[in-house]
């Protein structure tokens, strides 16, 4: 039996390859997930440990010389430095300041056994030279040898030579304002930081005695202890990632057991007379049941071994197109671990055979005289569910509705998601059960064009899919899978900017916020530069002061009235001598309309209180005239800009802002902007992973076409006799592989946008829902589209054959 078996498999290389390729690509997923991550691990690991691992000892606190002095002093301290950290403005090479955001941040780089960062090119810096951060380099175009010049901290432009490209690992601060490289004297000279964040050594001295020096609060680890702490922070990211990917691994593995079960199950029927045979022959119903298993085994070995190397090539592959696309992953060597290799066996081949046993029992229970006589598709044209099934199915949709309205009502956050989650996975199990009952409405639906417009051949192709309800439920769910989760990560990811683009107007109804860089103010003459712009409509500036008030500090300012910005139209009419002051502040105080607030700049008098939002202003606010009377020397903390329409505003407050170094410029259109683009790539991400997941659904429809051309091999050639022609048979065949796709689709995006709705709510309530109808209507279309491309080579396989041989 076993020969028999595997003669068979040598005879039916198609058929094997078919079944095969389905879990080849959910191993490899699986396998490359791995890769993936192992390899960005190493490559963290790597890079901390070329910086903290090669110091012996390093302490951590409010440092300074003094601090520095002494643990130099204590014995067996080899070399010691400390680190300065403070930020600078840059400019670029037009003169203009580099960024919108918070300041380059200046670091000082020690050289030899103390080096913390890596050098892409050049050397390292001395005094009036520089080595900057490679992507600040990239965004600037400066290069080795020119001269970029630097504000400091006492409002000095400073040139500095460029003699190093640095790399400076995934400091997140330097990697959102960028960074520069100094040596210890000048980084002290220009950012005028006095302290160390850091004290680095080598030597060895012990961690008692260092600590013993630095004195109390100070804390002192080894450079392994250091480098684990990194590495242990930014591996919990990359275990979010392996955790998250894994997901969408298991989800490719589950399409895929739902393409091999589908599989198995048309081989099953196609080969009733076989097995017929072999019992006639003497076969045993066990006999016929092992022989079933070993061909699931079979396959699930190829399919798994030729998965572990596809997925290497997905890990390295993805790798390298993420950073492509600008996120710079470190990277070390391609790792495939022997565990990886074991899971990715073991998993792919168990799919396989668990997929593979109800077709296995099916078989065994196949009356040889039966089975010896006409072969009979499975399915029946109108498919009812049975009591068993019925008692499943609504005790599936009870408990999934259930569980969902549960998280649904529960406390927005992260245990309601997951409940939801829950729900929605018992809710889709229940579907699954009831799809063969489904089909036939769904198919009428989805196939309505197609039957009126596409004439005898899309009125075949619809029938075709009625007419295996079972067959035609399990290619259109495996579809489903995907469609539906892509469905819920567009409808999150359409929510999750339409809810940002509505916090970002309501936080800055304005178009530009201009901050003072580090302490200080803004000068009234940059406000007034930017009032002589023609491309501006409006400034506002926003002045504040801090007052005494019951022994704490409070902040009392004043701001021209502006739209949007809270409460400039209540405090346009204050007089001067009277405040404004919100509700909440009122009671914390003890105030009441018509009270005195004493402060040390005056005695004012509250003229009203109101449970106005004031948004970002102080709360407590006074007209113009009245402050500038009381605080004459206060500047500006923030000024609001409103650009005229069709003008470009923003062009026109960066030429002003030449003119004021220590001035930074937040635009509302580049917070959408961004958001806007944040959310764009994870919904690539999550699309990108679930493609693959529709790819295999599509593989499936593929198999199920190619399988049941060979089973209606007479069918067709009888079409053909009866005058349906080459391209009418392919386009019946392109039809029917459309509806299949189309009734997974629909599904699928059914249920993508409930639950997407539902998962909204149960994480916040202050999300807003969109529906990005042309996105779904779009995804339905791939899907179709997609659907029909499938059906392309078992229609051509169909349209080739001889009328007269498969009659035969």
């Amino acid at each position: 039996m076993l020969s028999t078996t595997l003669a068979g498999l040598k005879a039916h290389r198609l058929r094997l390859l078919l079944t095969s390729l389905a879990i080849m690509l959910g191993v490899g997923f699986i396998v490359g997930t791995f890769v993936l991550t192992d390899t960005m691990q190493s490559g963290y690991d790597r890079k901390f440990a070329a910086s903290a691992g090669r110091l012996d000892l390093v302490v951590r606190g409010d440092l300074d010389a003094g601090d520095l002095a002494r643990i130099r002093a204590v014995p067996g301290v080899e070399e010691a430095a400390g680190t300065v950290r403070g930020s600078l403005t840059l400019l670029d090479r037009d003169g203009g300041t580099y960024g919108d955001g918070p300041r380059p941040v200046a670091v000082s780089m020690e050289p030899g056994a103390l080096a913390r960062f890596e050098l892409d090119s050049g050397r390292l810096p001395g005094a009036k030279e520089a080595a900057l951060d490679r992507h600040v380099a990239g965004n600037t175009g400066y290069r080795l040898g020119d001269t970029l010049t630097v504000v400091s901290e006492d409002g000095a432009r400073v040139p500095l030579k460029i003699v190093g490209i640095v790399d400076f690992g995934l400091d997140t601060e330097i990697g959102f304002s960028g960074g520069i490289g100094l040596d210890a004297a000048t980084a002290t000279a220009l950012t005028g930081v006095k302290s160390f964040t850091e004290i680095d050594l080598v030597g060895t001295a012990g961690k008692g005695a260092v600590a013993a020096a630095a004195g109390a609060g100070s804390d002192v680890l080894t450079g392994e202890e250091l480098s684990q702490e990194l590495s242990d922070r930014n591996g919990a990211d990359i275990r979010i990632i392996r955790t998250g990917l894994l997901m969408f691994g298991l989800v490719a593995l589950l399409v895929a057991g739902m393409v091999i079960y589908n599989t198995f199950a048309i081989i099953i029927t196609q080969r009733m007379r076989e097995f017929a045979l072999l019992r006639c022959v003497g076969a045993t119903r066990e006999q016929i049941f092992q022989s079933v298993l070993i061909e699931s085994v079979a396959v699930g070995v190829i399919g798994s071994v030729t998965g572990i190397g596809i997925g290497v090539g997905l890990g390295v592959g993805a790798l390298r197109a993420i950073n492509a696309f600008g996120a710079d992953l470190p990277v070390g060597s391609v790792s495939l671990a022997p565990l990886t290799v074991l899971v990715a066996l073991f998993v792919g081949i168990v799919v396989t055979v668990l997929s593979a046993l109800v077709p296995a029992r099916t078989a065994t229970r196949i009356p040889p005289i039966r089975a010896l006589g006409d072969q009979h598709e499975p399915g029946t044209a109108r498919f009812r569910l049975g009591a068993l099934r019925w008692t499943a199915v609504a005790v599936l949709l009870l408990t999934g509705a259930v569980v969902t309205a549960f998280g649904r009502l529960s406390k927005p956050g992260e245990a309601a998601l997951m409940i939801v989650a829950a729900g929605g996975a018992l809710v889709f199990l229940a579907v699954i059960a009831m799809m063969p009952a489904l089909v036939r409405p769904l198919a009428g639906l989805s196939g309505a064009l197609p039957a009126r417009f596409g004439g005898v051949p899309g009125r075949l192709a619809v029938d075709n899919a009625r007419r295996t309800p079972r067959r035609t439920a399990t290619s259109a769910v495996a579809l489903s899978v995907g469609i539906g989760l892509m469905s819920m990560f567009v409808v999150v990811a359409a929510s999750g900017k339409a809810t940002s683009t509505s916090a970002v107007d309501k936080a800055i109804p304005v178009d530009f916020v201009l901050y003072p860089r580090g302490e200080g103010s803004i000068p009234h003459a940059a406000a007034e530069e930017l009032r002589a712009q023609p491309e501006i409509a409006e400034v506002s500036e926003l002045r504040t002061a801090p007052v005494k008030l019951g022994g704490d500090e409070w902040a009392i300012g004043t701001v021209t009235p502006q739209d949007g910005l809270g409460a400039p139209d209540v405090i346009a009419d204050l007089a001067p001598g009277t405040v404004f002051v919100d509700a909440e502040t009122a009671g914390e105080l003890r105030l009441t309309a018509g009270g005195k607030l004493k402060t040390g700049s005056g005695t004012f008098t509250v003229a009203k209180i109101s449970d106005i939002d004031t948004g970002d202003l102080p709360p407590i606010l006074m007209g113009g005239a009245g402050f500038d009377r009381a605080f004459p020397k206060a500047g500006a903390s923030t000024v609001y800009v409103n650009g005229r329409d069709g003008a470009d505003a923003k062009a026109a407050v960066r030429r002003v802002l030449r003119n004021h170094d220590g001035v930074t410029m937040n635009s509302t259109a580049d917070l959408r902007t961004q958001m806007e683009e944040s959310y764009d790539t994870m919904l690539l991400t999550f699309a990108s992973l679930l493609g693959l997941a529709v790819l295999i659904a599509l593989f499936g429809i593929v198999n199920t076409l190619t399988l049941s051309v060979i089973e209606r091999t007479r069918e067709s050639a009888l079409l053909r006799a009866l005058g349906l022609t080459r391209n009418q048979l392919r386009r019946m065949l392109l039809t029917e592989a459309l509806v299949m796709a189309v009734i997974g689709a629909l599904v699928g995006v059914t249920l993508g946008v409930f639950y997407g709705w539902v998962a909204l709510s149960a994480l916040s309530e202050a999300m807003v829902f969109a529906l990005p109808v042309a996105q779904l209507l779009g995804l339905l279309a791939l899907a179709a589209a997609a659907g029909a491309l499938a059906g392309v080579l078992p229609a051509r396989r169909a349209a080739r054959a001889s009328i007269v041989g498969a009659i035969a």
